[in-house]
C-alpha cells in the first residue's frame, strides 16, 4: 500500500494543490491541449513511406503514409456489429482501424529513382495494397464519398486506373484477392440494388430476452456484439456480399448467390472457391466468427462442389486458452497443390482438460473431393498451421499454451500419417530459437518454402537473440538431416534483417539495415562483396539523436535476472546534473521457466525513435526513463504464475528501483511508474501494494478482474476456479490503499477484450470514494490505442503535465 507522505513534504504539496496549476488545464469545458516542444513538431513530421518487395523480387512498392488522422476523421459514423467496427459510409473498416495511404511509387531493385504512380485521384486516400502473383500489377482500394473503389497500378508504366466503382465490401477484411493467374481479382462486392440501410431508430416492439437451458457456455468479455433485432438487420445489410470476379479490363461477373461471406479464397489452380458463409440464428454473446456457418467449396459459377462443414453456434468453447471448438477449423487450401483442402479437428472434444493422446488431427482432401479425407498427421498439441514446400515436404506446426511449448514436424504429404520432429522447444526461449523456414510467393501467389538452386535445402531466417544483442541470420538447412549452414549474420553493432533472397543460392539479399545512429533503410547486399543502397529515409526525430541508451541488468530477491533499457535525456551529465526524475514504463509477462524469464537481450544496435503516444517523448522534458523493466510472473512447483502475481510483481519493481538508484541517475522520492493496458493494471497494483513510487500513469487498463470472469491475459482459470487470485490481483479491491496520485486515461470506444471503458470509470469512482488523488481523462472516439492527432497530442500533454505536477513540484520562497 502507498505510504503517507512525510509532514515536510505535505507542507509543500498541499499549497501546490490549492493554487492554479498552469501545467494542467482546469477549464469547465476542456479542449485538446498540445504537448510542449519538440514533441508536437515530431508528431507532425511526415512519416517515412512503407515498403514492400514484389513477388518476382524486381521492384519495390513505396507507399506514402498519412500522418496521424484528425479527430474529425475518427468522428465519422461507426457501427459496432458482431465483433467488427465498420464505417457505414464506405462499407469498410472504421476510420479508427485503417491507416490511409496518400500515394504510391515504384522503384527498381537494380537501382534508380523512385517513379511516382500517376493517375490517382487528387487527395486520394488508399488502402489494402496487394501485389499480383506475377509482380506486374498492384491492386488497392480508393476511398470515395459513397464507398470503396477497386483500382490497379501497372508497374511498367507507373500508372493507376480504376477497375470498378464504389462496389467493394471490405467490412470483414480486405475485400478482394488476386486470381492465381493474375488475370483479375475475386471481390466481395456490395450486392447490386441493395437499397438504403434499414431504419433501426423506431421504438422497440418488445423486450430483449435471452435464456440459458442449463448448458455451460462460458464466454470471454467480447466487445461490439449484436444486442437487438436492429443490430441483426444492420449486420445483414452491411455484411452481405456478392462474390464477384473482376478482370483487369474491368468486366465483372457474379459468382453464385450473395450471402454473409466472411471468408473467400480461390484454389491455387483457380478452379474452385472456398467460402465461409455465416447463417442465422445469430448470437448476442459471441462475435460473428463463432456464429453458425457453412464452409463450402464452389466452382467459379457458384455451384457447390463440396461441403466441408456445417458448424453450429460455438458459444460453449471452454475457457482454457488451449481450448477450441469441435469440428473442422483452420480450413485452407494447400499452397503447393492444385486444389487440396487442409484442416484440423480436435480429438479431445476441444477441451484440454480431457485426457487424450491425440489433441488435433490434420486432414487433407483433394479435388474433386469424392474420396475420404487423408490423415496428414496426428498432433499432441494444437494445430498452428503448415509451411508448405512441395509434394514431398511440408512442416506442420503445433503449440500448447499451458506449457509454452511448440513442435515443428517434417512430413511427406505424398505419404501422410507420420513425420520427423525438427523443433521441440519452449517458444518463449529467445536464445535458442532456431529461426523459421523462409517462404516466398510461388507463381500462383501462394506462400511456400524457399529452396536453394538444387532443391536440396531450404533457407532459414531467425532473430538471433543473444545476451549482447539481437543479430538476425540466414541459414541453409538440409531438411533430411536437419543440419544447417550459416550463410550470413548481421554485423556487430548493426541490426539487419533479410527482406528477400534474390538468387537461388542465397548470395544476394534485400535487407533492412539500421544501427544505433542510422535509421532503417533498404539495401541490396551481395555476400560476395558490395552493398547497394535502395532507400535513404531520414531520421524522423533528429531532436532525439543525443539521447543516451544502455541496457542495465539486476537481480530479483529470488535470484531471477532482470533487465531494462535506461534512457537519459540529451546532454545529461550525472556528475553535473545529479539524479533525475525517472519514469518506469513496463508490461508484465508470464513464464513457465525461470531461466527463460531471465533472458536478457541488449538493444544497443537498434535505431529507436518514439511515435504515437510513446512515453519516450518525455525524454525531451528532462525525464529519465527505464523502459520495459522486465516483470516476469513465473509459475513454480505446479502453481499457476498468477497465484503469486503481487509478490513477484512487487519484487521485480523493487529490484528495478534499487538498480536505478544505485546507478545515481534517480532518487527514491522522484520515481513514477506507468503502463498501457496490462501495464496500467500493473501500475495500479504497484501503487496499491508498494511504497516505491511517487505517482503513476495508467492508460487503457483493467482494474477489476471480476469483470473478466472467464480468463484474462495469460490467466486460463475462471473466477469461480481461482476466486482468491482474481480478487488479490484486482487493484479495485485495494482502492482504499492507493494514496499516491494516479493519472487514468482511457479511450471512450475501447474495443479490447477485457478493457471495457467501465473498468477505468468504476476504478476512478472507487478512488474518489476513498479520498485518493486521481485524474481521469476520457479520449472521445478512441479505441484501445490512440489514433487521432488531437488525442495523441493531448495524451502526451497530460502525461508530461502530470509528472511535472508531482515530480517537479512548484515551490515558493516562503516554503523553501
Amino acid at each position: 500500500m502507498g505510504a503517507a507522505l512525510p509532514a515536510l513534504v505535505l507542507a509543500v504539496a498541499v499549497p501546490a494543490l490549492m493554487l492554479p496549476v498552469a501545467a494542467i488545464a482546469q477549464d469547465a469545458a476542456p479542449t485538446y491541449q498540445q504537448p510542449p516542444a519538440p514533441i508536437a513538431q515530431i508528431l507532425d513530421a511526415k512519416p517515412n513511406p512503407g515498403v514492400s518487395v514484389s513477388p518476382d523480387r524486381k521492384t519495390l512498392l513505396l507507399t506514402d503514409r498519412s500522418n496521424l488522422p484528425s479527430i474529425a476523421e475518427l468522428s465519422e459514423p461507426m457501427l459496432r456489429l458482431a465483433g467488427y467496427r465498420i464505417n457505414p459510409r464506405n462499407n469498410g473498416p472504421a476510420n479508427s482501424r485503417v491507416s490511409w495511404l496518400t500515394g504510391l511509387s515504384f522503384q527498381s531493385i537494380d537501382g534508380g529513382a523512385a517513379r511516382p504512380v500517376s493517375g490517382l485521384p487528387a487527395n486520394a486516400r488508399l488502402t489494402n495494397t496487394s501485389w499480383a502473383p506475377d509482380g506486374k500489377t498492384v491492386a488497392f482500394l480508393v476511398n470515395v464519398p459513397n464507398g470503396l473503389e477497386l483500382w490497379v497500378a501497372d508497374v511498367a508504366q507507373a500508372k493507376a486506373r480504376k477497375l470498378n466503382g464504389p462496389m467493394v465490401n471490405a467490412a470483414s477484411g480486405s475485400g478482394f484477392s488476386w486470381l492465381p493467374d493474375s488475370s483479375g481479382l475475386l471481390v466481395l462486392a456490395v450486392p447490386a440494388g441493395r437499397g438504403v440501410a434499414p431504419n433501426v431508430d423506431h421504438p422497440p416492439e418488445g423486450p430483449i430476452i435471452t435464456e440459458t437451458g442449463g448448458r455451460a457456455a462460458p464466454v470471454r468479455t467480447y466487445q461490439d456484439l449484436l444486442s437487438n433485432a436492429g443490430d441483426e438487420a444492420l449486420f445483414d445489410y452491411y455484411f452481405t456480399s456478392q462474390p464477384t470476379v473482376v478482370s483487369l479490363n474491368g468486366r465483372a461477373r457474379t459468382v453464385g448467390q450473395p450471402g454473409v461471406v466472411l471468408g473467400l479464397s480461390t484454389s491455387p489452380d483457380g478452379r474452385y472457391i472456398l467460402q465461409t458463409r455465416v447463417k442465422k440464428p445469430y448470437s448476442y454473446v459471441v462475435p460473428a466468427s463463432l456464429f453458425p456457418s457453412d464452409i463450402i467449396v464452389t466452382d467459379l459459377n457458384g455451384r457447390e462442389a463440396h461441403r466441408v462443414a456445417d458448424l453450429p453456434l460455438r458459444d460453449n468453447v471452454p475457457t482454457p486458452f488451449d481450448a477450441v471448438a469441435p469440428g473442422p477449423r483452420s480450413v485452407q487450401w494447400r499452397a503447393d497443390a492444385d486444389a487440396t483442402l487442409v484442416w484440423a479437428e480436435a480429438q479431445d472434444g476441444g477441451d484440454p482438460r480431457n485426457a487424450a493422446e491425440v489433441r488435433d488431427r490434420v486432414f487433407m482432401l483433394r479435388a474433386p473431393f469424392n474420396d475420404r479425407p487423408q490423415v496428414l498427421l496426428d498432433l499432441k498439441e494444437r494445430y498452428a498451421g503448415t509451411t508448405w514446400g512441395r509434394d514431398d515436404v511440408a512442416i506442420v506446426n503445433s503449440r500448447w499454451f499451458n506449457t509454452r511449448h511448440e513442435t515443428r514436424t517434417l512430413v511427406d504429404p505424398s505419404n501422410p500419417g507420420a513425420g520427423r520432429i525438427l523443433v521441440d522447444r519452449n517458444y518463449q526461449d529467445r536464445y535458442n530459437d532456431p529461426g523459421s523456414v523462409m517462404t516466398e510467393p510461388n507463381a500462383r501467389g501462394r506462400s511456400v518454402m524457399r529452396f536453394n538452386a538444387d532443391g536440396s535445402k531450404v533457407f532459414v531466417e531467425g532473430g538471433g537473440a543473444t545476451r549482447e544483442g539481437q543479430y538476425p541470420f540466414l541459414d541453409l538447412m538440409d531438411l533430411k538431416t536437419g543440419a544447417s549452414e550459416r550463410l550470413w549474420r548481421s554485423a556487430q553493432g548493426e541490426y539487419e534483417t533479410v527482406v528477400g533472397v534474390l538468387d537461388e543460392n542465397g548470395r544476394k539479399l534485400v535487407t533492412y539495415r539500421e544501427s544505433r545512429t542510422d535509421p532503417a533503410n533498404l539495401r541490396v547486399r551481395d555476400l560476395d562483396g558490395g552493398v547497394t543502397a535502395l532507400t535513404a529515409f531520414p531520421d524522423p526525430a533528429p531532436q532525439l539523436a543525443g539521447v543516451s541508451r544502455e541496457l542495465i541488468t539486476y537481480t530479483r530477491d529470488d535470484g531471477v535476472e532482470l533487465s531494462g533499457t535506461l534512457y537519459l535525456p540529451a546532454g545529461y551529465d550525472k556528475g553535473r546534473d545529479g539524479p533525475l526524475p525517472l519514469l518506469m514504463w513496463a508490461y508484465p509477462a508470464e513464464f513457465t521457466d525461470a531461466a527463460v524469464a531471465g533472458q536478457v537481450v541488449d538493444t544497443d544496435n537498434r535505431f529507436v525513435r518514439p511515435g504515437g503516444s510513446s512515453h519516450l517523448f518525455l525524454l525531451t522534458q528532462g525525464y529519465a526513463i527505464l523502459d520495459n523493466p522486465t516483470m516476469p510472473i513465473i509459475g513454480r512447483d505446479g502453481a499457476e504464475p498468477n497465484d503469486t502475481y503481487i509478490e513477484q510483481l512487487s519484487a521485480s519493481a523493487k529490484a528495478a528501483v534499487d538498480a536505478v538508484v544505485a546507478l545515481g541517475v534517480a532518487d527514491r522520492d522522484r520515481i513514477a511508474v506507468g503502463g498501457h493496458s496490462y501495464g496500467a493494471f500493473m501500475t495500479a497494483n504497484l501503487l496499491a501494494h508498494t511504497d516505491l513510487f511517487k505517482t503513476g500513469i495508467a492508460r487503457s487498463g483493467a482494474y477489476n478482474r471480476t469483470l473478466t470472469p472467464f480468463g484474462f491475459q495469460a490467466e486460463q482459470r475462471s473466477y469461480w476456479e481461482a476466486t482468491d487470485t482474481y480478487n488479490a490481483m484486482s487493484p479495485f479491491t485495494y482502492a482504499n490503499k492507493i494514496n499516491e496520485p494516479i493519472l487514468l486515461i482511457h479511450g471512450e470506444a475501447d474495443a479490447n477484450s477485457g478493457t471495457f471503458p467501465i473498468q477505468t470509470e468504476r476504478f476512478y469512482a472507487a478512488l474518489k470514494g476513498n479520498g485518493a488523488t486521481a485524474r481521469y481523462v476520457v479520449l472521445p472516439k478512441e479505441d484501445h490505442g490512440y489514433r487521432a492527432r488531437e488525442s495523441v497530442g493531448h495524451t502526451l500533454y497530460e502525461m508530461g503535465a502530470w509528472l511535472d505536477r508531482w515530480m517537479k513540484p512548484t515551490t515558493t520562497s516562503s516554503q523553501e
